[in-house]
């Protein structure tokens, strides 16, 4: 009991105010909990002793099998669910009985990458979604009924040619992808405003390869004026009204110095000579220079400042038509929340060619410094550390040790191939990392792998120029798996501990005060592991891979835990199997 009293003592002062969200300890009222992004839970009636006993008190079927990435929220006794294709049910939190249900009529078919959507936002009484098809929607969280609907992705902002045409040239076969812009990220709302960032602005297309998979095919960057300008918006969360548009891409300098090492010292080998000698060539590569925002912004109050990921440039892979620093994808950014204006951003990987996008969202703790805690922001990184800033000025205040093996970084594509650790999968991609104010760690799901980039061209033919494209696949005899992974950030950044999993790690992770972080697999396992030691204590299979991360909330003192299984995996030919369920867990009475 004293032990119990001491560590809620500890978590309040952890917490210090960040963490006073509308709602109480029992529920999950927003992405990540609150608008530190911590997902971490201050719950402990589901512990080390007990979790072992925990099994399914219910199963909700969207009836949409897929990519099921969405987080569920949970306000005072209701949970809300987006499923793949943008419908939205209200569910009893305690039972799953439906309450309402609201189905989505997509404007167009045409969107970027496999269909998926990673949650809603619930505020006074309004659940807010962000749709693939571009629009920006708030409903009635009593009953269902649509409050208002805007169409935030202009007709103007479509693909200007469909993955099919520019296959059709390339000689590829079961193609995905175009350059139309849609949204993913669950939405943040701060201050009377709907925040949400566009996806599909760096142009890609995804080959499927010979068993109808994607990850040994490649994702293409051609040479040129492919891609969109990406962009974070807010929106006036009782009209729907645009109030203020920030883009990624820097209009006037976004070239930036022409960096030869990252902001960290890591050399980047670029060729910059011939960068400076293309620049007279693309002066408005700005226009279409990519810059996709994935994740759901962390939010700092007191500063009145957002923070987010961005992007890679665009074209994807292939650098010399954006030559420069291209400004500010490949960053952590942030802005101000009343106006968007830009405070300060930190540039990971200048002139990016490898697909190392900011995804994962940001979080907000309290870092030790010399003259006490400062107020900081950290961001998991598909390049293979967790980074922590200044949230204030970003200045750069620590880096954790290496989560991955690094091979090449940042080495070109070439003709020949080149094997480079990560891939653009990363090491980290946009699943959360959870983060445990009182022991001052963080909590990564982590992939380890190799991908060779291969520079190629397709020759000038009649009415057409020649195509330079960079393919990517899987590294032939490189090992491939996934770690969960727990790093000390307040102690420097050491690795605490790190476990292998059975099959590839996705949807992100979930901290609790009762000592536990749970995690799903690709093969559709859920598993709860000691925090403090990285030992397996539970695991269930769910039926189908796990794709979104997993919440806790608790009705009249009793915890759930609550997860997405529909299938997590990018690629069909992994064995595993899609569902449509969201897997409800609890401690028998």
């Amino acid at each position: 009991m004293m032990l119990a009293a001491i560590r809620r003592l500890a978590l309040a002062c952890a917490f210090g105010g960040l963490l006073a969200a509308p709602a109480g300890a029992e529920d999950w009222p927003m992405f990540g909990r609150d608008h530190t992004n911590r997902h971490f839970s201050p719950l402990t009636s589901i512990d080390r002793t007990n979790v072992r006993g925990l099994r399914p008190a219910w199963i909700f079927q969207t009836g949409v099998t897929g990519y099921f990435q969405a987080e569920p929220v949970v306000v005072e006794g209701v949970m809300y669910l987006s499923t793949t294709q943008n419908h939205v049910a209200a569910l009893e939190a305690r039972t799953g009985r439906v309450l309402w249900t609201y189905t989505h009529k997509a404007r167009t078919e045409k969107i970027f990458g496999p269909p998926s959507n990673r949650g809603v936002a619930v505020s006074n009484g309004r659940v807010f979604e962000a749709t693939m098809d571009g629009r920006v929607i708030a409903l009635d969280a009593a009953t269902g009924k649509v409050l208002w609907d805007h169409e935030a992705v202009r007709p103007e902002e479509g693909e200007s040619e469909t993955a099919s045409e520019l296959a059709g040239q390339l000689g590829a076969a079961g193609v995905q992808g175009s350059s139309r812009l849609g949204f993913k990220m669950p939405p943040l709302v701060a201050e009377g405003l709907v925040i949400v960032g566009v996806a599909g602005a760096g142009y890609g297309l995804h080959v499927e390869d010979a068993k109808g998979g994607l990850d040994g095919g490649a994702v293409v960057g051609i040479e040129g004026g492919y891609g969109r300008r990406g962009w974070l918006a807010a929106y006036d969360a009782a009209t729907g009204a645009e109030r203020w548009r920030w883009y990624v891409t820097k209009e006037d300098g976004w070239e930036g110095v022409f960096a030869e090492k990252t902001a960290d010292g890591v050399p980047l080998h670029r060729d910059i000579a011939a960068e400076k000698a293309a620049a007279a060539k693309y002066p408005e590569a700005w226009r279409v220079g990519g810059g996709s925002l994935w994740m759901t912004p962390a939010y700092d109050r007191e500063l009145g400042l957002i923070y987010v990921g961005t992007g890679n440039p665009a074209p994807q892979n292939f650098g010399l038509s954006r030559p420069g620093d291209n400004l500010y994808t490949m960053s952590l950014v942030a802005l101000d929340v009343a106006t968007g204006r830009l405070r300060w951003y930190y540039q990971q990987v200048p002139h990016e060619e490898w697909g190392y996008d900011v995804a994962s969202p940001p979080f907000l703790l309290d870092h030790p410094g010399p003259n006490g805690p400062v107020k900081a922001v950290a961001q998991g990184s598909k390049t293979g550390w967790i980074y922590v800033h200044d949230r204030t000025t970003g200045a750069l205040l620590a880096k954790s040790a290496p989560l991955i093996t690094h091979k090449n970084l940042y080495a070109p594509p070439t003709e020949a191939g080149t094997v480079v650790s990560p891939g653009p999968l990363g090491a980290i991609s946009w699943h959360p990392v959870a983060y445990d104010p009182v022991a001052g760690a963080a909590f990564a799901q982590v992939r380890h792998g190799a991908t060779t980039y291969t520079v190629k061209t397709v020759p000038a033919a009649a009415g057409r120029p020649a195509i330079r494209y960079t393919e990517t696949s899987e590294a032939k005899g490189e090992p491939s798996f996934s770690t969960l992974t727990a790093v000390d950030l307040a102690g420097g950044g050491a690795i605490k501990w790190s476990v292998k999993a059975g099959s590839r790690l996705s949807g992100g992770t979930l901290a609790t005060a009762g000592g536990l972080v749970f995690s799903g697999e690709d093969d559709g396992h859920l598993d709860a592991h000691d925090a403090e030691t990285g030992a397996m204590l539970w695991r269930f299979q769910c039926g189908a891979g796990i794709g979104g991360p997993p919440i806790t909330y608790a009705i009249g003192g009793k915890q759930y835990v609550a997860v997405a299984a529909g299938g997590a995996s990018f690629t069909k030919g992994s064995g595993f199997g899609t569902g449509d369920a969201l897997v409800v867990f609890s401690l028998p009475d």
